[in-house]
């Protein structure tokens, strides 16, 4: 094996990826051939073996299973995944284990012919799919491609070889791979290890040395290979801003249609292209819709898998449609297909569209692509009436009746003795109202005909036969067939025309209003709904939205259509699995895709700026998306992308607000709480340090008045302690107050004398009900509810003021009251009073604030915990009241 001549090219902007992406993404090693045979699979098993020895876990995943006995021999020593075995028919296929090989999840994987078309029953419907699996796992995987396997050169290949190439892969797998190692080979020593049998058998099954395997071929596939390796390298070494350049100053679009012609014209714009590298679009003009669907179908997503937008435009005349395009879109190449060079009749009055578009676009390159015919498997086109060209009964009926009508009418205006240029107006007239009210050109085409062959045959000399007398009539009736025709020509474009600009009018309100409406709501739910909502309605299919990872069961929103059956059926395991797929992988799955396309239903992601915002699911049991429809998903799965990330920057806003506002809050609090400390901590330090050094000369009531004083203030802090304790855990919801019946009274005399103590210089007046009551309560909580309202009152007042605390019965609650005489509280605080901790910024912390204190924020949790109400009003005559209530569970009276 020592012909082989290796070329190694790095993609070094593909590694700058790869590194910025939040999960790690592997890496693609391709080794890349000419032809089968030159050595791709041994070389990249000899590349693997270097990294096993190097301590690298690497697995084979797939390899051929008819390569050479020297490339099998090769793979011993090297772990394996066994392969997955399907039956596909009555055969039983041997097929690379996905899954396995993601639970197993090496280092390095192994998977032989990047271009395989995998058996029906598999996940993915081609290998290149799986291996973006493997990629998005994290799994660095090598693999082989030949040339010709490359979409945009299929083209190619088939000119030189004559052979179709079935199994292709889109060029961007090719372009982002992160290196591609080319296995050079001497052609004339490929052809010679093809006669001593060291190629592969299938290769040799097919007798492929009549088509490829021959040297002149060999030379053109490997001078292929050389330049695909040439511009590679050449666009990896060009600065970033002559690509910018070239992206201002070229693009190209290549016109669509079902030609054949149109897939070569793809696969040349591709090239040409990614020559410039320059950005490019499909476009397919819809006039009338007369056109294969299928096969347009078919040429948009090659069009998409070699990276072109594809786009879908309404239009009579396409010539025009693709100017006005290409204007505003700033397209200075198009790319077109020989289209115009049809041998039929009717062409022969008509100027192609190539030409038309040359003078439209003076300043626009147009290119002409020539369709070849194709050597092996040529369809044969079929014959059929085209859509505008339609019969039915009921236009039959209304042609016959209304001919019939232009008849009797004429003869009856000609019994008045007329001229027969009434009755050709009145033919002319029931042609042009046929036109009007059937649908295509056959029957405006059918009047036109018969208005002549009636008016010769029942008013012309002589009468009631074809026979003319008079040599102005066959002039006469060819004028007459030519104003009829083109009469009901021009009625037939404009009612086509209507319906065009109709569609396209009521594409338009309706993105308006799509986009309208996103912008104006607001909330996860309303997007979600909104968007499911608009699904359902245009559609008319069920669909599901999934704003999370679909593995967790309340993620999706489920809408249901009236008209689509087993709708529910979408929010099943099988169907949450494809979702899940689309969520981790970030591409389209299910129905009408290559991924999955057993699922009942179409998958979208909703991304923005490369991020999973959600996955939308479109039932497909009444039928596939066609292109419209899923361009139409991809708008609107646009404007729900802008919507949702507009929704969680705004999330994201308020929480920051919030968590704002509760470290603003913890800062207060923690002064409050260094404020509330601090006068029984400076008393007991001055209290000890007075009988540290006064102990000798103090008499002994001074000392244990001292002591009990400091006694006193440590009962305070343990209290304090113990509330902010209990507020916590009550607040977290970790404990329950404890009540017992309490006498109201004996509950105001124990938080007053405590208060008389702390404060023996304030008046502190308690006024006792006229009956004690019982209520029920938590003592300890209440009493520090009381002391820590009165000390609030105390702050804010003077020390000739009196506090007056007061307890009533009310209906169904015991009501307290704590009155004082400070200064009032500001009407915009009042509502904030509770809240604790609110200082002015022109205050200092220690200053006289009438707001709140953190002793009111305690209160407040310990009533609110009892079930009660706390409040605070300002008195008409100064000052202002406290008044909390606690319910009665039961009355007593003494």
């Amino acid at each position: 094996m020592n012909q082989y001549h290796h070329m190694t090219i790095r993609n070094t902007t593909g590694t700058t990826t790869h590194t910025s992406e939040k999960r790690k993404r592997g890496r693609l090693k391709i080794f890349l051939g000419y032809a089968s045979g030159v050595g791709k699979t041994y070389s990249m098993i000899d590349d693997a073996h270097e990294k096993f020895r190097s301590g690298i876990d690497v697995v084979v995943g797939y390899v051929e299973p008819h390569a050479t006995g020297e490339t099998k021999d090769l793979l011993e020593g090297l772990p394996s995944i066994p392969m997955k075995t399907i039956k596909h028919g009555s055969q039983q296929v041997k097929e690379f284990d996905l899954d396995a090989a993601l639970e197993r999840k090496p280092e390095v994987l192994l998977v032989d012919e990047l271009a395989h078309s995998n058996a029906p029953e598999m996940r993915n419907k081609k290998r290149y799919l799986d291996i973006e699996e493997l990629l998005n796992a994290g799994i660095d995987v090598y693999t082989t491609l030949n040339i010709q396997n490359l979409e945009s050169l299929n083209d190619v290949v088939q000119r030189i070889t004559k052979v179709d190439v079935n199994e292709t892969i889109p060029d961007y797998i090719f372009d982002s791979a992160d290196t591609v190692e080319i296995i050079d080979f001497s052609p004339d020593e490929l052809l010679k290890r093809f006669e001593e049998g060291k190629i592969s058998r299938p290769v040799r099954s097919l007798n492929m040395i009549k088509f490829i395997f021959t040297k002149e071929n060999l030379r053109l596939l490997r001078e292929i290979a050389m330049r695909k390796a040439a511009d590679r390298i050449s666009h990896d070494n060009q600065s970033e801003k002559i690509v910018k350049d070239k992206i201002v100053s070229t693009k190209f679009l290549v016109y669509i249609d079902p030609s054949m012609s149109s897939s070569k014209s793809i696969r040349w714009a591709a090239r040409a292209a990614d020559a410039f590298h320059a950005p490019w679009v499909a476009v397919y003009v819809d006039n009338n819709g007369n056109d294969n669907e299928a096969e347009i179908q078919d040429n948009l997503d090659l069009a998409k898998r070699l990276g072109a937008e594809a786009v879908r435009l309404n239009g009579y005349q396409i010539a025009e449609t693709l100017a006005e395009y290409a204007r505003i879109s700033g397209i200075t190449n198009i790319v077109i297909g020989n289209i115009g060079r049809k041998s039929s009749l009717s062409k022969l009055w008509k100027t192609n569209i190539e030409e038309k578009l040359v003078t439209l676009l003076p300043n626009v390159e147009i290119h002409i692509i020539p369709e070849l015919p194709r050597i092996r498997y040529r369809k044969q086109r079929k014959i059929k009436i085209s859509e505008n060209l339609i019969f039915t009964w009921a236009d039959t009926g209304k042609t016959i009746a209304i001919m019939g009508a232009a008849t009797l009418l004429s003869m009856g205006l000609g019994s008045l003795n007329t001229e027969d240029q009434t009755a050709i107006m009145l033919y002319i007239l029931s042609v042009l109202i046929i036109s009007r009210i059937t649908d295509g050109y056959l029957y405006g085409i059918a009047a036109s005909v018969l208005s002549v062959l009636l008016f010769n045959f029942f008013f012309t000399m002589p009468l009631y036969s074809f026979n003319v007398i008079q040599s102005g009539y066959p002039i006469t009736f060819t004028i007459m067939f030519i104003a009829a025709f083109i009469t009901s020509t021009l009625t037939v474009r404009i009612k086509t025309q209507i319906k065009l600009s109709a569609e396209r009018e009521h594409r338009t309100k309706l993105l308006y209003e799509i986009n309208k409406k996103f912008l104006v709501t607001r909330g996860l739910d309303n997007i979600v709904n909104l968007t499911n909502e608009y699904i359902t309605k245009i559609f008319d299919r069920a669909a599901v939205f999934y704003t999370d990872d679909p593995n967790h069961t309340s993620a999706g929103y489920f809408m249901e259509s009236m008209t689509d059956p087993y709708t529910s059926n979408l929010m099943e395991p099988e169907e949450r699995a494809v979702a899940q797929w689309v969520y981790v992988n970030k591409k389209r799955a299910g129905a009408g895709t290559d991924t999955l396309k057993n699922a009942m239903a179409f998958y979208y992601p909703i991304l923005s700026q490369g991020n999973i915002l959600g996955v939308i699911g479109v039932s497909c049991v009444k039928g596939k998306l066609d292109q419209d429809n899923r361009q139409f998903l991809r708008m609107l799965a646009s404007h729900a992308a802008m919507a949702l990330e507009r929704q969680r920057l705004s999330d994201e806003q308020r929480r920051i607000l919030v968590d704002s506002e509760r470290e603003k809050v913890r800062s207060n609090l923690l002064r409050a709480i260094s404020r509330e400390l601090r006068c029984p901590l400076n008393g007991i330090a001055k209290a000890s340090t007075e009988l540290l050094e006064k102990e000798s000369v103090m008499d002994l009531y001074t000392k244990n008045h001292m002591i009990a004083a400091m006694g006193e203030d440590a009962k305070w802090l343990t209290r304090m302690v113990e509330n902010l304790l209990s507020i916590t855990k009550l607040n977290e919801g970790k404990t329950t107050i404890m009540k017992s019946p309490e006498w109201a009274i004996k509950v105001l005399e124990d938080a007053l004398n405590h208060l008389k103590r702390r404060h023996p210089e304030r008046k502190l007046v308690l006024e006792f009900p006229e009956e004690d009551f019982i209520v029920p309560m938590d003592r300890a909580l209440i009493e520090q509810v009381l002391i820590n309202i009165v000390e609030n009152a105390i702050l804010y007042s003077m020390d000739q003021d009196q506090v007056i605390i007061r307890a009533k019965l009310g209906a169904g609650f015991a009501v307290f009251e704590v009155q004082d005489q400070g200064k009032p509280i500001a009407s915009e605080e009042l509502s904030h009073v509770f809240d604790g901790c609110l200082y002015q910024d022109d205050q200092s912390v220690d200053g006289p604030k009438r707001v709140g204190s953190f002793g009111l924020a305690i209160s407040m949790s310990i009533i609110k915990a009892h079930e009660g109400i706390l409040e605070a009003t300002n008195l008409n005559h100064g000052g202002v009241q406290f008044t909390f209530q606690l319910p009665l569970e039961e009355k007593h009276s003494v």
